[in-house]
């Protein structure tokens, strides 16, 4: 029987693009998917390195893996005794550990968890003994080949530049979608340098895939809804002249090269959303371009609306203008949804700033927002910065601003009660409309007979916090 393999996903959904090509990767290679973790000969572990928050749960992840590849469906005397023996080896099983942690802190994670037999980061060829076939691991190679040492940690970023893979993994095949929607990375890394984000450091400069490759993978994965990500999503197609690639002619017409793009993907899928933009982005234009596709879905990356913290992140904008802009799109479409985050805490933030804040909280009426602690990264301009926010204050903050934006959310769900809408079916009883971006806000309660992966008209019944419940609209009465 071929080797299996369990891939365990965290963080954002740029690593769930991520993951579903290293699928792809290795069912081209024979392998199968297992039921679970404990069943598979390959357990890959595609990590998060964001925050503090993150990296802990991502060892959390790799510890708690590590123990059920070891001890697999041993019983409890079986177990008890296999956790007296030595971690490695664990007849055949491998662990591999990759993502954001990888790229960032490779060969400090390999010494620090023995219990792991490869840690290994995306676009650096590395050869680890007994996973899988021979062939590409989103841009590994992976090896049988005898030799081949068990353990290899990956490249700093410096020797990383100068080890091309034969593989990329970002314009990498992926499995056909298996639910009605998907995540479509267009982009992989960032250009701007805010003050509290590292991410940049590990997964380096823009690279934005073509306007082909990106369709291409649209067509393939045979959804109805395509969700575009990437770090900087409006930016997309900047970088063309950077690295000296040749845009087609309609993305070279266009001022925002993203606009083309949109228009592209919506001739292919019903519905197309994106997710992650930067506010001094969001022109008329691309306004437009949203309106077109049918999700009037706006997910605008704030993080504060102090004008003196905003500059202090080393970012544009302050809650006047957002406020503004937003109250335009909405005369423009009543029913344009909006997303944003917060970060609360970052050094110098006032009493006088997260009063502002939780002003602007009830002035635009968002109907999803996240509100994250500051974090300070090695590396970034804000880890050096002097003023830290007491943790404890922070905390009181957060609750005071969930607090708010909870009432807000709830108070527009509740808006849409009686109402008429469109939805897309992603599993029996569960759909959503332009309002709810997958995985991320709440969901609709439709009835399980509603077939999956097709749309629906349903009228809004009742809310439960941020989720509604809804049955099928009765025909619509011809007008005259």
């Amino acid at each position: 029987m071929a080797e299996s393999f369990w891939i365990e996903t965290l963080g954002c959904p740029k690593n769930q693009v991520d993951s579903d090509k290293i699928a792809g990767s290795l069912l081209a290679d024979g392998m199968r998917r297992a039921d679970g973790a404990e069943d598979a000969d390959l357990v890959v572990v595609n990590t998060c390195a964001f925050v503090e928050s993150a990296r802990e749960e991502s060892v959390d992840a790799i510890l708690s893996l590590s123990e059920q590849v070891r001890l697999g469906g041993a019983g409890e005397r079986q177990a008890a005794e296999q956790r007296e023996k030595p971690l490695l080896p664990r007849d055949g099983k491998r662990l591999v550990v990759t993502g954001c942690m990888a790229e960032r802190y490779g060969s400090e994670l390999a010494e620090a968890l023995p219990e792991v037999d490869a840690v290994v980061g995306f676009g650096v060829p590395v050869n680890v003994g007994g996973i899988g076939g021979d062939g590409w691991f989103g841009g590994m190679m992976v090896s049988n080949g005898a030799g081949v040492s068990d353990r290899m940690a990956i490249s700093d970023r410096a020797d990383a530049e100068t080890a091309v893979p034969k593989m990329d993994l970002l314009n990498m095949s992926r499995p056909r979608a298996e639910l009605p929607w998907a995540y479509v990375k267009i982009a992989e890394g960032c250009d701007r340098s805010c003050g509290y984000c590292a991410i940049p450091q590990f997964r380096g400069p823009q690279r934005s895939r073509s306007v082909d490759a990106i369709c291409d993978e649209v067509e393939a994965l045979e959804i109805r809804e395509a969700v575009l990500i990437a770090q900087d999503l409006a930016a997309y197609g900047r970088d063309a002249a950077r690295v000296g690639k040749r845009m087609e002619t309609s993305e070279r017409d266009s001022t925002r090269p993203i606009i083309p793009l949109i228009h592209e993907v919506a001739k292919r899928t019903d519905w197309v959303r994106l997710l992650y933009l930067y506010p001094a982005d969001l022109t008329d234009e691309l306004a437009d371009a949203i309106f077109a596709t049918g999700v009037p879905y706006f997910d605008l990356s704030l993080q504060h609306v102090s004008r003196p913290l905003l500059r202090r992140m080393r970012r544009w904008g302050d809650g006047d203008r957002f406020l503004s802009r937003i109250q335009h799109i909405r005369r423009q479409e009543p029913d344009a949804a909006f997303r944003s985050n917060f970060i609360v805490g970052y050094p110098g933030e006032t009493e006088a700033d997260h009063e502002q804040l939780l002003e602007f909280i009830e002035a635009a009426q968002l109907d999803w927002c996240a509100f994250f602690a500051f974090s300070s990264e090695e590396g970034t301009y804000a880890a050096d910065l002097s003023d830290h926010v007491p943790a404890s204050l922070i905390a009181e903050r957060l609750a005071e601003l969930r607090e708010a934006q909870d009432a807000i959310t709830e108070s527009r769900r509740r808006q849409l009660l009686g109402q008429r809408m469109r939805v897309l079916v992603d599993a029996p009883g569960i759909a959503r409309s332009h309002r709810e971006a997958p995985e991320i806000d709440g969901i609709i309660h439709v009835p399980a007979h509603l077939p999956a992966g097709e749309f629906a008209e349903v009228e809004i019944k009742s809310s439960v916090g941020p989720d509604l419940e809804a049955t099928p609209a009765p025909p619509a009465q011809p007008h005259g």
